[in-house]
């Protein structure tokens, strides 16, 4: 009579492989299946959403200054446009007179963080504390509780992201650079956003008074824009439309 005998450490081995493909084919399964939208906002900042719609997003850093806004805010309405506009704590907090008058235009606000500095170069904790100096300060003169940033210099790592979806916030870089705080003239400026503009595309561009010819030239930029058959919306509408991108 043959004697049969059972392996249990081989077993126990090969129980433990089925395991962990099985726990391992999940995590792959989940990770396929979720949107892509949100892998990419998760660990990136949004540059851009992917559509075919000719739908674009204007949007204006501004920490500095009183003056810019004014011939922006007065094209905007002219053209029944609503913007996305990112504030500094501190600016928002010293005027806000002028966020009351953005917020009134029916325009988006999101945040320029606190003070002006490489969020890379901070930890997490500093990092939250940062975001939330400059979210209460935007709060207490708007009655808006911000959950997109701009971050300062745009600069940042996957660290910075991850630290920023932890406090629910959505960094938003752009995919269309106007440069037009380096004052290149308004030929340039309007030649760079006309020229490198695509369904999708978020528009970076100042309000802060360093920036000389943005005001000036934003009428002919809509005007060429509207032209060529886009349309302009927010940050957050424009996220409904297709999945989050980076360049």
């Amino acid at each position: 009579m043959k004697v049969l005998y059972v392996n249990y450490k081989k077993i126990w081995q090969y129980s433990l492989l089925l395991f962990l493909a099985i726990l391992i084919g999940i995590i792959f399964y989940h990770y396929l299946t979720e949107p892509v939208s949100k892998q990419i906002i998760d660990f990136y900042p949004v540059y851009k959403v992917e559509t075919n719609k000719k739908v674009v997003a204007l949007t204006f850093d501004l920490s500095w200054g009183t003056n810019t806004y004014k011939p922006i805010l007065k094209t905007l309405k002219a053209e029944n446009i609503k913007a996305t506009f990112f504030l500094s704590g501190p600016w928002a907090k010293t005027h806000p007179e002028i966020v009351q008058e953005i917020v009134k235009g029916g325009h988006e606000i999101g945040s320029h963080g606190h003070r002006h500095v490489n969020y890379t170069s901070l930890s997490p904790a500093e990092i939250k504390k940062e975001v939330k100096l400059a979210e209460d300060s935007i709060k207490d003169v708007s009655g808006i509780t911000t959950t997109l940033i701009r971050l300062p210099n745009g600069d940042y790592n996957k660290e910075v992201i991850k630290t920023l979806r932890e406090i629910d916030y959505t960094a938003v870089q752009w995919s269309v650079d106007s440069l037009d705080w380096k004052n290149p003239g308004e030929e340039t400026i309007y030649n760079r956003v006309t020229t490198k503009i695509h369904p999708g595309a978020i528009i970076l561009m100042h309000a802060s008074d360093t920036c000389k010819q943005t005001g000036q030239v934003l009428p002919k930029v809509i005007k060429e824009l509207k032209r060529q058959g886009y349309t302009f919306t927010t940050i957050s509408k424009l996220l409904t439309l297709g999945p989050a991108a980076i360049q």
